[in-house]
């Protein structure tokens, strides 16, 4: 069964790190490019990052460009989100998901065919 989990969300004060992890399952990750997205209350679903199914290829949202860094760990079957300097306007909650190909871009759900359950990331003094 095809499975992605999400996790390392938290309570952080500004300035602060989290790391999230999309641990993957039922599928080979290797074939398949993962996207990061997050939703605030009341606020649209946001395509924050991706990164190609090599690894080579990352791109991200300009509200998290410089701050939050996506890398694939192929022998655990997990994608990462590195989150630094987080900020109060980050709070939401955070989803990974997998693309239907190598590739994927941010901006068209129709690049994604399953998605993990969600975790949800507060960032607040």
């Amino acid at each position: 069964q095809l499975q992605l989990v999400e996790s390392g969300g938290g309570l952080v004060q500004p300035g602060g790190s989290l790391r999230l992890s999309c641990a993957a399952s039922g599928f080979t990750l290797d074939f398949y490019a993962i996207g990061w997205f997050r939703q605030a209350p009341g606020k649209e679903r946001e395509g924050i990052s991706t990164i190609s199914s090599s690894g080579l290829t990352t791109n991200y949202a300009d509200s998290v460009k410089g701050r939050f860094t996506v890398s694939r760990d192929s022998a655990k079957k997990t994608v990462y989100l590195q989150m630094n300097n987080l900020k109060p306007e980050d709070t939401a909650d955070y989803y990974c998901a997998k693309g239907k190909w190598t590739q994927a871009t941010m901006t068209n759900p129709n690049d994604y065919d399953y998605w993990g359950q969600g975790t949800q990331v507060t960032v607040s003094s």
